[in-house]
């Protein structure tokens, strides 16, 4: 079995941090109200067409639109983690590359 180093434990300690950072307000937060750009267009398009009917509906109904917002953002910054990932293991690939 390997040792886990110093820096890897503190990244598993923040890893979880952040993982109970996104689910305490889940679970804490029941009904929340904020609205978006879905609500936006939905109001929009209701004002122009009110017969308007829409021909699909989400998959998943979260339980207040906070948690929208949360998962939302919890869905940007991952993308922009494993952006920035990518991108340094590429520049450091081509600094190794010229030595």
């Amino acid at each position: 079995m390997s040792k886990i180093s110093k820096r890897g434990k503190l990244v598993i300690v923040l890893l979880l941090l952040c993982a109970v950072i996104t689910v305490i307000p889940l679970l804490v937060i029941q009904n929340s109200e904020f609205g978006g750009a879905d609500g936006a267009a939905e109001e929009a398009v209701t004002e122009i067409d009110p017969d308007y009917e829409a021909w699909a509906s989400p998959v998943m109904e979260p339980p207040g639109g906070e948690t929208e917002s949360l998962l939302f953002c919890l869905q940007a910054g991952l993308g922009a983690g494993v952006f920035g990932f990518v991108l340094g293991r590429l520049i450091e690939r081509k600094k190794h590359e010229k030595n």
